[in-house]
């Protein structure tokens, strides 16, 4: 996901050290949350979503220059109440320690899995969506008894400062504290000793946050991004997998870490897709250079990069197709939706993730050969394969790695809480959603509980004849 790398400055006076603190001796005089309050900071964080959805919709808007309610509504206010209902409807049983017997050799005792809070996480929100990345971890953090400090995206300013606000109104100040502020803030919140920290953003960043935590030996998951290929099958019901391609490319105008990042198709379909992508386009959103339903780039600098992007691929012999009749915008930060063919894997467009609305092609003769394709790179977050064939899905997954996949779809494997999401290597480490998050911000403690009668001192020293025959039992059995 493209971030802005951050600086090495480091305030001293964010009071950033203070908060951890506060939040720290208000978890150490309650370590083990009971589910009423787990549940009932859920409930609160329930009540405040659907109190400012629209001011929180309004600002997000606000802060891309245009995006749409609808698509804050889909994308990041139904995910955000889906979680925490589901967190509602079974955290208790979560909290529930796992118990089973003993080895044989250790019977009749037994072990549990006794699932503990971490203490204090920290979050870091990115700003592509910054209500669902901040609240999706939040739900689960909350849910596993944890206080939380959140820092915002400094690129979403009006958002940052309203969620603030509201979180401040709802929550004690020793449950939930959200932190603004620019890239220097960033970094001083990276480098605090939290329990567990979460990173959403780009590799290049992530990099940075894991070098930070490492010298607190504190645990990470990262969130990152990279280049999530589309699959079209040979057997591909080919015009489901057109449009449901380019709804997961064109919604936040691609802005989404795990949006198509590029098409492997048949070579004699490349036409094909092309014609239907337009079909689509039109449909999805018509007369587009007036369309509110069309999302902005976030920033001038990101308008900028993608601009650069694509044409330093026409420069190279790429070739452009354009979706629609609307032209590039600066001043709105539009840019419309665009398909790039004859590209190569050295151009910048097939090197870097692109996060907005170019989508390169890249046709193929066998299905092996994109198979090769995409193992000869770096994992990305996400995989979509479009194909009817059961074997032919079975091989693809076998023979490639991703973070996530959806199959004859895209992006919804996002929204499975019954389904970890989080990346593998270049793309991330860690997972979270449902009761994967919960378990992410919980030590699953070890507990060994001996029985009352036992045969454990039969091996204390001395070492004579009964414990070396002991040892021979316990060896043949082992």
């Amino acid at each position: 996901m493209p971030h802005e790398t951050p600086t090495t400055e480091n305030s001293d006076d964010t009071g950033l050290t203070g908060i951890l603190q506060r939040l720290r001796s208000a978890q150490a005089a309650d370590p083990m949350p009971s589910w009423a309050i787990r549940a009932g900071r859920l409930h609160a964080l329930e009540t405040m979503l659907r109190e400012q959805r629209g001011a929180f919709a309004a600002a997000i808007s606000a802060d891309f220059g245009q995006r749409p309610v609808e698509e804050t509504d889909l994308l990041e206010v139904f995910p955000s109440l889906s979680a925490i209902r589901h967190a509602l409807r079974h955290g208790r049983r979560w909290m529930h320690p796992r118990r089973s017997f003993a080895g044989l050799a250790f019977l009749p005792a037994r072990n549990e899995l006794m699932p503990q809070p971490r203490g204090v996480v920290g979050i870091i929100v990115p700003w592509n969506y910054p209500l669902y990345l901040a609240v999706g971890p939040l739900v689960d953090a909350l849910a596993a008894g944890n206080r939380v400090m959140l820092k915002m995206s400094e690129y979403t300013p009006r958002f940052s400062a309203l969620f603030a606000e509201q979180v401040a109104r709802s929550f004690s100040p020793d449950e939930i504290v959200v932190v603004t502020g620019d890239a220097g803030v960033a970094q001083a919140f990276s480098t605090l000793p939290f329990d567990h920290l979460l990173f959403t953003g780009s590799t290049a960043v992530g990099h940075h946050v894991m070098r930070a935590a490492a010298a607190n030996l504190t645990p990470v998951t990262l969130e990152l991004g990279g280049k999530s290929p589309a699959i079209i099958g040979p057997g591909a019901r080919f015009e489901h997998a057109v449009e449901r391609i380019m709804f997961g490319k064109l919604v936040n105008a691609g802005q989404t870490c795990i949006a198509p990042d590029y098409v492997l198709l048949p070579r004699a379909r490349m036409q094909d897709f092309i014609d239907k992508a337009s079909r689509v386009t039109a449909a999805m959103y018509p007369q587009l250079q007036q369309n509110r339903q069309y999302a902005s780039i976030v920033s001038d600098r990101q308008y900028e990069r993608l601009v650069g992007l694509r044409d330093h691929a026409l420069a190279a012999g790429a070739q452009l197709h354009p979706l629609s009749e609307a032209a590039d915008d600066p001043a709105r930060r539009l840019l419309p939706p665009q398909l790039l063919s004859a590209v190569t894997g050295d151009m910048a467009v097939m090197r870097e993730e692109i996060f907005g609305p170019l989508l390169p092609l890249l046709p193929y003769d066998s299905l092996d050969e994109a198979i090769a394709w995409v193992a000869a790179r770096p994992h990305p977050l996400a995989l979509y394969l479009f194909e009817q064939n059961r074997t032919l899905v079975d091989k693809v997954l076998a023979n490639t790695t991703a973070g996530g996949v959806s199959v004859n779809d895209t992006l919804y494997h996002i929204a499975q809480h019954g389904l970890p999401f989080g990346g593998v290597g270049a793309s991330g480490m860690g997972g979270y959603h449902g009761e994967a998050g919960f378990r992410t911000f919980s030590h699953m403690k070890p507990v060994f509980r001996q029985a009352r009668l036992n045969g454990a001192g039969l091996l204390n020293p001395p070492y004579g004849g009964r414990f070396r025959r002991m040892v021979d039992l316990l060896l043949r059995r082992g």
